[in-house]
């Protein structure tokens, strides 16, 4: 076993049936082993009969060695956000759809954590991005994703016009339903359904892709990830638009907000089972390679 993985963190999907009864086998495996367990306050709330610590999310990301998140895509994302800062690794048990992030299988979760915890895993770092909003030169919001920040419109069936800069030099006007700034990571998520390419999450780079954009010609650009993006929402008779992170957090704009997306310094520490393999993850979720 391995030794630097003595203290693990459980966080959990929040009210999904099937959690709790997966929460307590990996409780049970863990607790056969001997290690220190501590549980976020969504995982808690899944076992009240079992009596092990339970912290708010920063002062679990400072006590423990490795994180395990049960759940999908979705609570790797709101996991992720949180644990980068702190440097933390993170492995996912996946009972979600798609498992682009939670490769961890739960009907082979002991096997695949026994090679985990002795030291046999593949681990990289996944760059995030960090937002704020400027609004009349005083930062109003701020926020971090691991998928992507959206500037669109909110409820009204009508473009928005947003001004973007890459750098301080102008890249366009555009009328469109919005911006997807993504990260490789985020490239495979909304970014994809609107038509972006898809970037291996080894790659330092942002992708920018228009959300039903009024003109063709304006395409999604693939851009250096130290570049800094500025997006300014332009005035408008029907101007209600809104900024959303990973479609977890969304925060209203008004005419003339900024919103400066940028790579975050810290990355996040994702750990997977021994053999992962991204491009067979492409196969599987998109029948790659599969007769018709």
């Amino acid at each position: 076993m391995n030794s630097s993985f003595r203290h693990i963190g459980l966080i959990s999907k929040f009210g999904a049936a099937t959690v709790g009864a997966t929460l307590r086998r990996l409780i049970d495996y863990l607790q056969a082993r001997g290690l220190e367990i501590t549980l976020d306050t969504s995982a808690a709330e899944h076992v009240p009969d079992i009596p092990l610590p339970s912290v708010e999310r920063p002062i679990l990301a400072e006590r423990c060695d490795l994180v395990i998140v049960i759940g999908g895509d979705g609570t790797i994302l709101n996991a992720g956000r949180s644990l980068a800062e702190s440097g933390v690794p993170l492995v996912g048990v996946n009972l979600g759809r798609l498992g682009f992030l939670a490769d961890v299988s739960p009907d082979l979760m002991a096997d695949q954590l026994d090679q985990i915890l002795a030291g046999e895993y593949a681990q990289e770092e996944r760059a995030l991005l960090h937002a704020i909003v400027q609004r009349d030169g005083e930062t109003i919001s701020s926020s971090d994703a691991l998928n992507d920040v959206v500037v669109h419109k909110w409820d009204v069936a009508r473009m928005i016009e947003l001004e973007v800069c890459i750098d301080g030099h102008l890249l366009n006007t555009q009328r469109s339903d919005g911006l997807i700034v993504a990260t490789p990571t985020g490239s495979t998520a909304y970014a994809l359904s609107g038509g972006g390419p898809i970037l291996h999450p080894s790659l330092d780079a942002i992708v920018l892709v228009p959300i039903c954009p009024h003109s063709l010609n304006n395409r999604p650009i693939v851009i250096n990830e130290a570049s800094e993006v500025d997006i300014v929402v332009q005035d408008g008779d029907y101007t209600h638009a809104q900024v959303t992170c990973d479609g977890q957090v969304n925060f209203a704009l008004l005419p003339g907000d900024r919103v400066r997306v940028r790579k975050k310094a810290q990355s996040l520490k994702l750990i997977h089972p021994p053999g992962y393999d991204y491009f067979e993850i492409l196969r599987r979720k998109f029948g790659w390679g599969q007769s018709s």
